[in-house]
């Protein structure tokens, strides 16, 4: 039996940098609309677009998303003990979840949790597009163990933001 090696990959939502051109993302957006509408595959041209944005060079003054993302892997990194960390965007940046997936099973990650950014129900990322690719990434990997952090316990989610909620009050009344 092979040793398991953990990875998480953490899913973020991602951001159109400011200085994207805001034709190609209308253009983008529209064949992307055709698509779905008419139900059909992306066409070169929508891949294509896709592509260019998800690797326009980005800084945190283009793309303070990004940034903001980058900096919550770093704090998790930091407290995972012997788990290899990745980051995976679902739309606008790169890598995939299925290129960050690969990137860890490449480096002997055998055990892969997945776990959005996106805390409630109700998104189509968190419960439709991540579930298709884990589908997918499993029928590719059949030796990888798949699994997905979600749905969040709100109740928890709930107390994380009551800690936030009461920082916020003692800030206020120190000022």
């Amino acid at each position: 039996m092979p040793e398991i090696k953990n990875g998480v990959i953490l899913v973020g939502h991602g951001g159109v940098p400011t200085d994207f051109p805001p034709q190609l993302l209308s253009k983008l957006k529209r064949l992307e609309g055709e698509r779905r509408k008419a139900g059909k595959p992306a066409t070169e041209e929508e891949l294509k677009l896709d592509q260019k944005l998800r690797n326009w060079p980005r800084s945190p003054e283009s793309d303070p998303y990004q940034a903001g993302f980058l900096s919550l892997a770093d704090h998790l990194r930091e407290r995972l003990q012997n788990v290899t960390l990745a980051i995976a965007y679902n739309e606008f940046c790169a890598p995939t979840l299925e290129t960050a997936a690969k990137g860890l099973i490449d480096s002997g990650v055998n055990h892969i949790t997945v776990v959005p950014t996106m805390m409630t129900p109700g998104g189509s990322h968190s419960e439709i597009e991540i579930p298709e690719a884990l589908d997918h990434l499993k029928s590719s990997y059949p030796k990888v163990e798949f699994r997905y952090a979600w749905p969040f316990d709100l109740g928890k989610i709930a107390e994380l933001l009551l800690e936030q909620i009461h920082s916020g009050f003692q800030r206020n009344q120190s000022s």
